[in-house]
Order: structure tokens, then C-alpha cells, then sequence
């Protein structure tokens, strides 16, 4: 040690190299090394890929099972790329975010609630900051901030009712340590611990291993040496066994012990070792069965230093020891990673190379929670049907959107006060049918009141000539699709409402198209796209359809070729039908309309309506208030007169009634085969 007065160890004989595991950080003169934890699973995973394939392996090859650090403070980091060129050079930089969700609190206030913090950032200080920042007015829109950590972390953010809880949440990853980044520096000393070097990730494991292979070599060697002096012992003890009335008279006949030693040593050819040890023998020893047990385990030394013998002399056997004892740690100590990696760069969100473009349904609820589901997950049914069970959302929630898109698509959130926001399908985070899904507030910057009335699905662009907006009053506008080619984190405003009226239906309009709108009460009118002139996003637009007293527009929908068209209307008891387009004359826009369908209080009011062309194939999707779906083929609904009531296409429990409609048309051939072979290629 440190004053020469006693030993300590040189080397600690770990079975997993801890530089890696537990990471390390320290300065010395001129130098300094940085490495972060990783996952034991993922470093057990490492080393035995590289034991296997020692020559080919590659730092490529063993991130595919040590995928990047996992530290003990969990949070998100980012860019492989980044992490890549950390493993491959020694050095480099990643980015780490505290994890942070936006709730929604039952005064209708929004609350940031962080539950994980960067790696070796103290939550104190990260708190005293926040309030710092609060308190000089940097961070704008926060009132309250608490420590309500326990066991795990939970800071909790109390946000002002007019703020935008993710703008506040975007300022707190600037201007806080809620971002940070951790800087790699993989220096270590290697030849015993006297020279410092970078290394690369394949090259501390390789070290490691080196190490490994030198710490077996010496226990076996130790184990040998053990081994070798107990068996030397044995074979004293079987010869004296064999021999022990000779050995007890020439012990009886000497005068002292050192004589009787002395003798033994000459008589029987013995070491000294074994002399004495015959010395220190019990009388017991003298029983059968005790003599059977130094036989057994003479053998059983012999059968040890054999195999020791054998593993020093084979050095493939030392590697097969080193697989065994990590297969054992993996197999016993693994556990997931805390750390959540996302492979994209901040700013660059674009996983269209790893995510298939497979057809899924967007469901948003009236309390504007949102989620990305297979559209698989509802199989068709007969009309008439009680649907499935298991669309669950927020207590006294209901189901507002239910949209047929593509992962790859852009979707157009449209609000009802007027603003558009655009988001990849694929960032709505995917869930299961029963799961409620999370606040829309997470993904885009909403103000006070405001919520997702419409959810536009585009392609790379937008398809049509212009964007038709309708309210609940009934207004209609016309905007050109190039005043959005481009819209903001922020959002932008796609029309100036009139006082108490709100934006509630947003469609692609080509030239030439008939629009068709439906009221409530049971009312629609047809009329042509050039009735509206086109006018900029900021315009408030003009009367599409005049409505009585306490009635208001509940579908809005385009026709492309009305000659063979319907018009499919759903009522909120379930029933409905469809009646051809030809039915409801072409008018002016601005009128009253024509009567749509029959209401009695069976039927309840008109809650949907869709157009269906001659072209249109696939199935209806309905989804009740209690979160009851039905799927049902387009074909199953029958063609009745403009003014019937209809059939019951879903039959729906005592209380429930029908929430939302979606039409989901079914792929083509070579649309089927396209995403089959995208969701192999992702895959491989």
C-alpha cells in the first residue's frame, strides 16, 4: 500500500469489465477519461458476440447488441449516429433528456411532470434553477413548482391556464439541465495498468477479455498448485494405509517424534509433508469407511489436476470458461435498459427508414387524447352487429376522430380556433385498443380551450387545389393547399372565426367538385365548389348552409362523380342508410337544404355522414360514446329513399350512442405487395 506497510491488490478479478459497466470518470495530469454505464445484459451480449467471432467483429457488430449507455438516471438520448462515432473514436458527444409528460388536471390546467433527470445532474440544483428562471421571468406561464420525489423522481410543473404547456416544456430543455450532454473520453490504462491510451469500444472489450483469459489462467494455476499439495498429501497417507502396522511399530519403537519422522521418511520413501501429516493422523482415520474416503478423494484430486492440467495447456478452453461464467452472469443479473434511445438527431425526427408504412387508424377523443392503432385491429362484421369492446378512453371521454392513414403520412391537426399544426403519422405513439392514449398537448403547442377538432391526412403533399373549411354554424371557406405547404412548430391560422362559431371539418376540394353539407337536424345541401371564391388563411369565408335556431352542421364532405354517388347518413341510435346523390338536387350555396333522412326519436339525430362513389370500396367503422366499435363492409348497407330512416347498422346498449364514423378503404394489389415488402425490408 500507499506507506509499504502492508498488501493490497493489485488487480480485481471482475467478471464483467466495470470500466463499462459502472463507467468512469476522472482527471489527471494533462489527461481525462469519461465513460458512461451501459446495461449488464447488453455488455454480456457484447463480450460473447466478440468471443465468437474474435477477427470479424466490428464496432457496428457489437452495437447491435450494446446499443449505446444506459444510465442509472434512465431520461432519453440521442442520435446513433452520434453514438456510433463514440464508440468507433473514443470520444464524442450525446445528448440526454429528462423524461417529461404533459397532464391534463381536472380544473383543465396542464401540469409537466418529470419522472427521470440526465445522468449525474442533482435534482436540487435542477429545481433551484427552474425557479431561477421562473423568477427573473426567462421561462414565462408557470405557477407552482414541487419536489414530490419518494423513492423515484417526480418534479412536478404547475402551468398557467393560457400557456402552451409544450412551448414551456421546449424552454425548460434549453435553458435547464433538463438537456445536458455527456462527453465521451475512453482513456484507460492497459500493459498492467502503467500506460494510458483512447480506446474504442471493441478494443476495451478486447482488453478486457485479455485480462480474462490472464485472471483464469492464474486461479487455474493456483487451483493446480492447491490441488497437487493435497493429492501429494493423500498418496502419504493411502501409502501409510497400506502399510499400518509397519507404521505404527516403527512410530512405537522411536523415542521422539522428530526420530519416528526421520524413520518414515526412509523406510516408506516419504516427504517430509508426508511424514508429519502421517504423524497428525487420528486413530479414526484407521476405519474402513475413512480409508474409503481418502481413496475417493486421492481420486478426485488426480481427476482435478488432470483437468487444470488441461485448461492451462489449451488456451480455447480458457475462452469456453470466460462464456460459461458470463452466460451465467447474463442469465442471472440481466435486466432492461432504463435509458430510452432514439436514433434520430434532435431536430431531424424522421424514421421513415425504420418504421414500415403499414395502414393504421388515428383515434382522438372530445378531451383531445390521442393514439396510433394496426388498422387490422378491427375485423369486419355484419351489419346489425354489437361491434367489440375495448376502445377505452378517459372517464366521461368519448371518441371525436377516427382516421384511416399510413405511418408515412402527414397529418393536418386542424383547431377549433381556427389553427393548423402538421405531424408525422408515425410520431402519434402507437398503442393497443384498450389502451386511452396520451394528451395531444404532448405533441403539439395548444393554448387555452383549444382542441383538435379535425385531423387532415396528406401524402408528401397536398393532393387537391385548395382546402375546404366548414364550422359549426355552417360557414365554408376555400384556401389554396400551397398556403400550407409550409406550417410552423407554432402552428398557423387557417381561418378567422365569427364570434361563438368553431372550426370543425377541414377537406381536400379539387375544381369542378360538389360539396355536400349535413345538419344535425337532419337537413343537407349540394352544391358546386366554384359557389365559394377562394380567399387567404386569414379570411373568415361565407354562408354554406342556413340554419334553424339551435341546429348545426355535423358532416361535411366533397364529390368527385355525383351522377354515381351516395350519400351515406348515420344516425345516433345506430341506424342508417345510404340514398343516391341525384336525390338531393344541386343548389346555390347559403340555402336551407333538403330533408336527409327521417328523424323519430328511434332514429335520434344525425351524428355522421359520407359520401360513397362508385369507385369507393372497404368498410364503415362506428364508434359508440362507451368505446364499442363496429366494423362493417360498404356493401351491407342498403339503398333506401332520401326521406326514410333507415336500418340499424349497429345496435347499441341501453345509454350508448354513436360517437364517430370513419370510412377505411381497402388497399389495391400492388398497394398490398408495396407494404408487405417495405415491412420485410424494415425488418432485415
Amino acid at each position: 500500500n500507499y506507506d509499504a506497510s502492508t498488501k493490497e491488490p493489485r488487480v480485481l478479478p471482475t467478471k464483467l469489465p466495470n470500466l463499462l459497466l459502472n463507467g468512469s470518470s476522472g482527471i489527471a495530469v494533462s489527461m481525462a477519461t469519461s465513460i458512461p454505464p451501459h446495461n449488464l445484459k447488453e455488455i454480456c451480449e457484447g463480450m460473447l458476440h466478440l468471443l465468437k467471432n474474435p477477427e470479424e467483429t466490428t464496432v457496428d457488430d457489437l452495437m447491435k447488441y450494446i446499443k449505446g449507455p444506459d444510465f442509472p438516471t434512465g431520461g432519453t438520448i440521442y442520435d446513433n449516429n452520434a453514438i456510433k462515432n463514440a464508440y468507433s473514436t473514443g470520444r464524442g458527444g450525446i445528448v440526454i433528456r429528462a423524461k417529461a409528460n404533459i397532464e391534463e388536471r381536472k380544473s383543465g390546467r396542464f401540469q409537466i411532470i418529470v419522472t427521470e433527470i440526465p445522468y449525474q445532474v442533482n435534482k436540487s440544483d435542477l429545481i433551484a434553477k427552474i425557479a431561477n428562471l421562473v423568477r427573473d421571468k426567462k421561462i414565462l406561464g408557470i405557477t407552482d413548482l414541487r419536489d414530490e420525489s419518494k423513492q423515484d423522481i417526480r418534479i412536478v410543473i404547475e402551468l398557467k391556464k393560457e400557456a402552451y404547456p409544450k412551448k414551456v416544456l421546449n424552454q425548460l430543455y434549453k435553458q435547464t439541465q433538463m438537456q445536458s450532454t455527456f462527453n465521451f473520453n475512453m482513456i484507460a490504462l492497459i500493459d498492467g495498468g502503467l500506460q494510458p491510451k483512447l480506446l474504442d469500444l471493441k478494443q476495451i472489450l478486447e482488453h478486457f477479455i485479455v485480462h480474462r483469459k490472464e485472471v483464469i489462467r492464474r486461479r487455474t494455476e493456483y487451483d493446480l498448485k492447491v490441488a497437487k499439495a493435497r493429492a501429494h498429501v493423500l498418496e502419504g497417507l493411502k501409502i501409510a494405509l497400506d502399510n499400518i502396522d509397519e507404521v505404527i511399530a516403527t512410530i512405537r519403537s522411536s523415542e521422539t517424534k522428530e526420530i519416528a519422522q526421520e524413520q518414515l521418511i526412509q523406510k516408506f520413501k516419504l516427504t517430509e509433508i508426508q511424514a508429519k501429516a502421517i504423524l497428525e493422523m487420528r486413530l479414526q482415520t484407521l476405519a474402513g469407511l475413512e480409508r474409503k474416503k481418502i481413496e475417493d478423494e486421492l481420486a478426485e484430486k488426480l481427476a482435478l489436476i488432470q483437468e487444470l492440467e488441461g485448461i492451462l495447456a489449451d488456451q480455447q478452453k480458457i475462452i469456453e470458461i470466460i462464456k460459461t461464467e458470463t452466460e451465467e452472469l447474463l442469465v442471472k443479473y440481466s435486466d432492461d435498459r432504463r435509458t430510452v434511445i432514439n436514433p434520430n438527431a434532435l431536430g431531424k425526427f424522421s424514421s421513415k427508414d425504420t418504421i414500415p408504412n403499414e395502414p393504421v387508424i388515428v383515434m382522438m377523443t372530445k378531451e383531445n387524447y390521442i393514439k396510433r392503432i394496426p388498422s387490422s385491429t378491427f375485423q369486419a362484421q355484419g351489419r346489425g352487429g354489437k361491434g367489440i369492446i375495448g376502445v377505452t378512453t378517459k372517464e366521461e371521454d368519448e371518441i371525436k376522430v377516427l382516421l384511416y392513414t399510413n405511418n408515412h403520412d402527414e397529418l393536418l391537426f386542424f383547431t377549433n380556433h381556427g389553427r393548423v399544426f402538421k405531424l408525422p403519422a408515425y410520431e402519434v405513439p402507437q398503442s393497443s385498443r384498450q389502451a386511452k392514449g396520451i394528451p395531444i398537448v404532448n405533441l403539439l403547442q395548444l393554448g387555452e380551450g383549444e382542441v383538435i377538432s379535425t385531423i387532415l391526412s396528406t401524402q408528401e403533399q397536398l393532393s387537391g387545389d385548395y382546402l375546404l373549411m366548414c364550422t359549426n354554424k355552417g360557414t365554408v371557406k376555400k384556401t389554396k393547399v400551397e398556403d400550407f405547404a409550409n406550417v410552423r412548430k407554432s402552428g398557423l391560422i387557417a381561418i378567422k372565426l365569427r364570434e361563438n362559431d368553431q372550426l370543425n371539418w377541414v377537406r381536400q376540394v379539387n375544381q369542378g367538385n360538389e360539396i355536400v353539407i349535413v345538419s344535425r337536424e337532419g337537413k343537407s345541401i349540394r352544391f358546386n365548389e366554384k359557389d365559394i371564391s377562394p380567399t387567404g388563411r386569414s379570411s373568415m369565408g361565407v354562408r354554406g348552409i342556413k340554419l334553424k335556431a339551435g341546429d348545426h352542421v355535423v358532416d361535411l364532405d366533397v364529390v368527385k362523380e355525383p351522377e354515381n354517388a351516395k350519400l351515406l347518413v348515420i344516425m345516433e341510435n345506430g341506424l342508417g342508410k345510404a340514398s343516391p346523390l341525384t336525390s338531393y338536387r344541386l343548389q346555390t350555396r347559403g340555402g336551407s337544404g333538403v330533408k336527409a333522412a327521417n328523424l323519430t326519436t328511434k332514429t335520434g339525430k344525425i351524428v355522421g355522414a359520407k359520401i360513397i362513389e362508385k369507385i369507393t370500396t372497404g368498410d364503415l367503422i362506428i364508434v359508440s360514446k362507451h368505446g364499442v366499435v363496429i366494423r362493417l363492409n360498404l356493401h351491407h348497407i342498403p339503398a333506401l329513399g332520401r326521406t326514410t330512416s333507415g336500418v340499424y347498422l349497429m345496435r347499441l346498449k341501453q345509454g350508448d350512442a354513436v360517437a364517430s364514423t370513419t370510412i377505411v378503404q381497402n388497399l389495391d394489389i400492388e398497394e398490398v405487395k408495396k407494404a408487405e415488402t417495405q415491412t420485410t425490408l424494415t425488418t432485415k
